[in-house]
């Protein structure tokens, strides 16, 4: 029912190891009436799905999927994309893996032509290498070790399958034996296709012996490389901390938070076009100038001020979805036009929906851009993971079509980017039936900006923007539509607590002096601190990363280093000291670089009331207060998180560590456990 802790644990989990999820309950009975297409749109269960994918986790539908993405996730392959390349001895399960793999998304890898000039010799005429690697039925084993030998070394295949046929003369466990010795020398993903009953069995067993997948089935077999794919995918969305929007200018956050308590003042939960537009307008997303007209003329005198053509729409709080009570007018031409559509509009709504409470009709501009796309970019909140963010195609077909992807917030350009090309209307964004290509850092900005709203305000529930249209230009939202609601219980967590995931806490960052001049920012640490990190320890004398890791190692090994700068800001937090440095290259012009000078870290501990910390810094930055400084900002932070106890192991033999923790007012207890250590407590 936590949604916080639950991603916290997967993401420390599939931080250290694959994790592959099977969920009951994937179907609902029925969804209750929704007020922005949002809402009726993304099920629990896809918000699920969203919610594994940025935890790291790879999700199976069925037990039988599930063993066999576990046998491919546990040959520790290292996957490195989704392009798989297939080599048959059969055309027809070749061309059924192909079709499997691309109703999953895959790609088929092929061969560049420079591979192919030199394959083709060593393998049979009959052999065609244009799409699938088809050696032919009369292959011998000395040709799929060739063709694997071949694929292995190809830039343009991420993945291999290979397809064995059984046929008439050919020796099954032969063919087995060749692969597996060629697998010694391939460091891609292999999987194999060993069809056939009783006469393949030793081969099926001769390739699951050599440490290779082996399925029955082609279908079975790309279904179990998707798994190896979506895992790689999943694992760069782990690794994702999206940074605050700093280059970008600051939003009115404060005043899209007053105007949404006067609607709940009001008693309103439904904002109109022209407050939603106001919201977003306050986070600096481009909009249609919209007015509000109270009677036929204003109507006639606002479009005359605009510029024709122009659209009418009602504004009215209990009316969701305008085009459903015929209350969207568009590329209207002329003030006769106004004044009649508006009386229309009025009559005919007075007798479909006569409670409705009615402000008027807004009048803007229609939109110029002749061949920009209509997109829609959505929000509703999910329970338990909070807020999520859609994507897909926008006008009236949003809910016919309903293809959209989704991401949970925070987002960063990565993410964003991902969250574009999941959604099949992502292919019409470039050069497409003569229209130029769209600006799609434009759309990458309103996807940033609408994560940053989400994040600010937690009393947002739904949100439609539909249509937003973008093309070479930008982006402008024509309509939107939001729903509020007051923030219930999320304000014991904090000002992040309606999220699932924690955004990257920028509010602990904090400028210092150095004693002998200069200065040093305090900040949370970033996976791309990674090789920064990596310098610091490499730069400690032996003694000193003894000290810190009770080790002789001489440098962080990858997993390591990864479990270092990755952290979940929620569970654990790691502030490093970081200083620009100005040096000068050999053609005499300045360089700016980034150094790391120290870091503080504490994890806590399963009673969720006291942490374990830890601290390193530079040899040649002692006596500068950098220890003490970096050990009072993280013990700050830990206070600020509810901690009540910070606690660590100091070894007996390192004066400089225990003279830090008594300036500190730690207090010094011997370690029964181990008497080469100290354990230093502290209470918060």
């Amino acid at each position: 029912p936590d949604a916080r802790h639950f991603m916290s644990a997967l993401r420390v989990a599939a931080n250290s190891k694959p994790v592959v999820v099977l969920k009951a309950g994937r179907s609902e009975d029925g969804k209750q009436a929704a007020l922005t297409h949002s809402a009726s749109m993304v099920g629990n269960d896809e918000a699920f799905d969203a919610a594994l994918r940025r935890g790291g986790a790879v999700r199976i539908r069925s037990f039988s999927e599930l063993f066999s993405a576990v046998q491919c996730l546990a040959s520790r392959y290292q996957p490195v994309g989704n392009r798989l390349g297939i080599i048959t001895n059969g055309g027809g399960p070749g061309v059924l893996a192909a079709d499997c793999a691309a109703d999953l998304g895959l790609q088929l890898g092929r061969l560049n032509q420079e591979s192919i000039q030199a394959l083709q010799p060593q393998l049979l005429s009959k052999a065609t290498l244009a799409d699938l690697i088809d050696l032919s039925e009369d292959a011998s084993p000395e040709h799929f070790a060739a063709a694997l030998t071949a694929a292995a070394r190809a830039p343009e295949i991420d993945g291999i399958l290979v397809i064995q046929s059984p046929k008439p003369g050919v020796d099954m466990t032969a063919l087995a034996q060749a692969i597996a010795t060629a697998r010694k020398n391939c460091h891609k993903p292999l999987l194999a296709c060993v069809m056939g009953g009783q006469s393949a069995e030793e081969a099926r067993a001769l390739l699951v012996e050599a440490g290779i997948p082996t399925f029955r089935t082609p279908d079975t077999a790309v279904n179990a490389f998707g798994n190896i794919s979506s895992y790689y995918r999943n694992q760069q969305s782990l690794q994702q901390t999206p940074p605050p929007l700093t280059h970008l200018a600051a939003p009115d956050v404060e005043g899209a938070r007053m105007l949404i308590e006067g609607v709940l003042a009001q008693r309103r939960y439904v904002l109109t076009e022209m407050e939603s537009k106001a919201l977003l307008s306050a986070f600096h997303i481009p909009v249609t100038p919209t007015i509000l007209a109270r009677t036929p003329s204003e109507a006639v005198m606002l479009a005359s001020q605009l510029g024709y053509p122009v659209a009418l729409k009602i504004d009215s709080p209990d009316i969701p979805h305008k085009s459903d009570v015929n209350g969207v007018a568009l590329n209207v031409m002329n003030g006769v036009s106004v004044r009649d559509i508006f009386e229309r509009m009025m009559k005919s709504i007075s007798r479909k929906m006569p409670n409705a409470r009615i402000n008027g009709v807004s009048v803007q501009r229609m939109a110029r851009q002749t061949r920009g796309r209509e997109l829609y970019i959505g929000m509703s909140t999910d329970e338990p993971f909070g807020p999520v963010i859609a994507f897909g195609a926008g006008g009236l077909s949003v809910e016919l079509y309903g293809q959209r992807s989704m991401e949970l917030p925070p987002l960063n350009q990565f993410l964003a980017r991902r969250l574009m090309e999941r959604s099949r209307v992502f292919e019409t964004l470039g050069e497409w039936r003569g229209a130029t290509p769209v600006k799609i850092e434009a759309l990458e900005q309103v996807l940033l900006r609408i994560s940053e709203m989400v994040c600010a305000l937690p009393q947002l529930r739904e949100m439609d923007i539909n249509p937003l249209i973008v093309d070479e230009t930008g982006a402008v939202a024509v309509d939107a539509r939001m729903v509020v609601a007051q923030q219930g219980q999320s304000l014991s967590m904090g000002k992040y607590g309606h999220l699932a995931i924690l955004p990257y806490p920028a509010k602990y960052e904090q400028i210092w002096p150095l004693r002998d001049g200069g200065e040093y920012l305090v900040r949370p640490i970033r996976p791309d601190d990674a090789h920064m990190l990596q310098q610091l320890v490499k730069g400690l004398s032996p003694q000193s990363r003894y000290f810190r890791f009770v080790s002789q190692l001489a440098e962080l090994p990858p997993s390591m280093l990864a479990k270092f700068t990755l952290i979940d800001y929620d569970r654990e937090m790691a502030l490093v000291a970081v200083k620009q440095e100005r040096t000068v290259d050999e053609e005499g012009e300045v360089q700016v670089t980034e150094r790391l000078l120290g870091v503080s870290r504490y994890v806590t501990n399963p009673d969720r009331t006291t942490c374990e910390f830890a601290l390193v810094v530079a040899d040649d930055m002692a006596g500068q207060g950098l220890g003490a400084r970096l050990m009072l900002s993280i013990m700050e932070v830990a206070r600020d998180k509810g901690l009540e106890h910070i606690e660590g192991l100091v070894l007996t033999n390192n004066p400089n560590m225990l003279k830090l923790m008594r300036r500190l007012d730690f207090e010094i207890r011997s370690f029964p456990e181990d008497p080469e250590f100290r354990l230093v407590v502290h209470k918060l």
